[in-house]
């Protein structure tokens, strides 16, 4: 017996989604349109599987303004942990002791300095 088709319905509104690690941007827009049984949903931007945080999803109508929210001003949070080193340049990698004895901390500052505030 073939599965029962949800029935899907209108759901016209803004969801401001706190994306937990672990999934994508992709995987939470489905999971909320499925738990709304909502026709059409859009999020405005992605977030890597291994980000948190706030992914605002448009349903209905607000997915014509979506276009809008994309190209707003975002503000990301970044922790890095010195003195290791990973196979692929993240936490999804083998970790390794790396050697921090010759870290600089001027360079240090100066890297983070350029990392800090408006980027084009």
């Amino acid at each position: 017996m073939p599965h029962a088709q949800i029935k899907k319905r209108d759901v016209d509104g803004l969801l401001l989604f706190d994306k937990p690690l672990g999934i994508s941007s992709n995987r939470a827009l489905q999971q909320v349109k499925r738990l709304f049984k909502a026709r059409k949903a859009g999020h405005t931007g992605s977030l890597d599987p291994l980000a948190s945080g706030l992914l605002p999803i448009c349903l209905g109508q607000a997915t014509k303004f979506s276009q809008y929210l994309l190209n707003a001003d975002k503000e990301y949070e970044v922790s890095a942990r010195l003195g290791v080193r990973s196979t692929t340049g993240d936490l999804e990698g083998e970790l390794t002791e790396g050697d921090h004895r010759s870290l600089d901390p001027e360079l240090l500052n100066r890297a983070c300095q350029s990392l800090t505030g408006a980027q084009r």
